[in-house]
């Protein structure tokens, strides 16, 4: 790098354009590196019936190997983020002094190997002569300016250099130590993303709206999306608005974050027993990921749309992609859901998806959204504060759902079990709705409100199933959390079940799942016939 005024003048970068092609080279192939492991290695293993204790081994080192190939990535990416803004810096720096250098010697000036000003122009000495007294004065100022962009030049250029030496020095792109290079590469690139572009997590958006976060995304460059997916995956994450693509990426790094630090705290016998909970949750969901991006099916394969392991954890899974899919569905899980059981909302949107696609050759996307603190099996099931704490993040992911589709408007359901439905209806109810074709509950204790026309969508779209032994909807319901949609007094309609109790509406080949299919394509279910309030027994004298 250049260190004075003649190496900054006569400097050629097409060296270090060249480094950060190979650079970002080296990234790319290192994340294909890491698609392809997913989908060539851990993902058909595990798909298989390789089981056992030697299994168990094989697939924790193939999975360190993945998160080391994700660590490498972004690092490698930060390394060329570094060198190639050092580039722009220093190469302004050359342009505006070769600028004044070409300035100063058009008015006369002469400007030696050292980068020193000098006036080549003669003019009177004469001590009486005011006018040339003045004159000469006038030439010294301006001297002094071309002095001045001359010295500010090479400062820029050196103080470029030297932070960009700096932020090099603290990227150590082949440290992929798993217990903490996902960690490292994390601080590496906020590091870059401070010290270089001034930006932080303060700048992401926090205000949820999906159309502000689309719009904010898409102006930034490639290399600073890249950085802030490097720097703060947790946030970027869960930015409703924004490309799934993006969001999956963003939270797989959250996700070898996070176990990262809990396989620590294994080794280290410090795991509590909310830790343990919430890593087993992680596991399982890693690997479900794992086998998905084995399966040689894309729609199959599943997206990372949120992941939280603060309180009882948040999890927001797609199988199939919501942004390219001609159908999509958001299915809302109720009391006692949370991280630790990931794998099980999982299944149930793989049997619905496969319920859709067994109705309708269009493409489907199904999403499970645990994005809120469901309730647990007391008192907090039978109010509205859960969902009522819950219904603008519902709203925003729908939202965000419809800005980061492509193509023609999609069909959209959204599909509440439980106490999932009372956040559902708390969702639809405010704002303006969740801007969905469809709403449907099933084993429904309430939606808060009393009738269909308050979720801002035609009654005539908004289905209710239950089996007539579940006990949530025949008998808990009515209590505290509204009108149950399966009453002919709600204002609704209602599909036909053939399953039994409360968790039984995803049973294969039942009726129950098939009709939530049909929902889901936009066809007409088979029809169901409203709930029948039980007679009071009268006593008898």
């Amino acid at each position: 790098m250049p260190e004075n005024f003649h190496e900054l003048l006569k400097q050629d970068f097409s060296d270090l354009e060249a480094a950060v092609t190979s650079w970002r080279k080296l990234a790319g192939e290192l994340e294909e590196a890491q698609v392809r492991h997913r989908q060539k290695v851990t993902g058909p293993l595990h798909a298989g019936e390789w089981r056992g204790a030697d299994s168990d081994t094989a697939f924790m080192k193939m999975e360190a190997s993945e998160t080391q190939l994700g660590v490498a990535q972004s690092d490698v990416s930060s390394i060329a983020t570094v060198l190639d803004t050092v580039h722009v810096r220093m190469k302004l720096a050359q342009d505006k002094l070769r600028q004044g250098v070409r300035d100063a010697e058009a008015d006369g000036y002469a400007v030696d190997d050292h980068g020193t000003v000098t006036d080549s122009r003669t003019g009177s000495t004469d001590a009486d002569d005011a006018e040339a007294q003045a004159a000469r004065k006038q030439r010294a100022a301006v001297m002094g300016v071309y002095q001045g962009i001359i010295q500010d030049s090479i400062d820029s250029a050196t103080k470029a250099s030297w932070e960009g030496m700096q932020l090099l020095q603290s990227i150590d792109a082949f440290t992929l130590d798993k217990d903490y290079g996902a960690s490292k590469a994390r601080e590496g690139a906020r590091k870059v993303a401070d010290s270089l572009f001034q930006i932080g997590d303060e700048f992401i958006p926090s205000d949820k709206d999906p159309k502000e976060n689309a719009k904010w995304w898409a102006g930034l460059t490639p290399q600073e999306r890249q950085l802030y997916i490097d720097a703060y995956p947790e946030k970027i994450g869960w930015l409703d608005g924004i490309p799934s693509t993006d969001r999956d990426e963003a939270n797989r790094k959250s996700l070898d974050i996070s176990l990262s630090e809990y396989d620590l705290k294994k080794q280290n016998g410090e795991l509590g027993i909310h830790d343990e909970r919430q890593y087993g949750g992680l596991r399982k969901l890693q690997d479900a990921l794992d086998k998905a991006d084995g399966s040689p099916d894309e729609n199959k394969r599943l997206f990372v749309l949120g992941i939280d392991t603060k309180g009882d954890g948040r999890a927001v899974v797609a199988q199939g992609n919501p942004d390219t899919a001609r159908n999509v569905a958001v299915q809302v899980p109720g009391t006692d859901n949370d991280l630790a059981n990931v794998d099980e909302h999982i299944d149930r949107i793989g049997r619905l998806q496969q319920a859709a696609r067994s109705q309708s050759s269009e493409s489907t996307a199904v999403v499970s959204w645990l994005g809120y603190d469901a309730p647990e099996a007391d008192g907090s099931m039978v109010t509205s504060g859960r969902a009522e704490a819950g219904a603008g993040d519902l709203r925003s992911f729908t939202h965000g759902l419809r800005e980061s589709h492509t193509g023609d408007r999609a069909h959209m359901t959204v599909l509440g079990h439980s106490y999932g439905s009372t956040m559902v209806g708390a969702g639809a109810t405010g704002g303006d709705g969740l801007d969905v074709d469809d709403i449907v509950s099933v084993g429904s204790p309430g939606m808060t409100v009393d009738h269909a026309k308050d979720l801002h969508i035609d009654p005539d779209h908004v289905w209710a199933g239950y089996a007539k032994d579940d006990l949530v909807s025949t008998i808990a319901s009515d209590k505290t959390l509204g009108e149950n949609p399966a009453d002919k007094e709600f204002g609704g309609k209602v599909f036909g079940v053939d399953t039994s109790g409360h968790g039984g509406y995803w049973d294969q080949k039942s009726e129950s799942l098939r009709n939530q299919g049909r929902i889901i394509v936009g066809r007409t279910p088979s029809e169901g016939d409203y709930r029948v309030h039980p007679k009071p027994v009268e006593p008898k004298w």
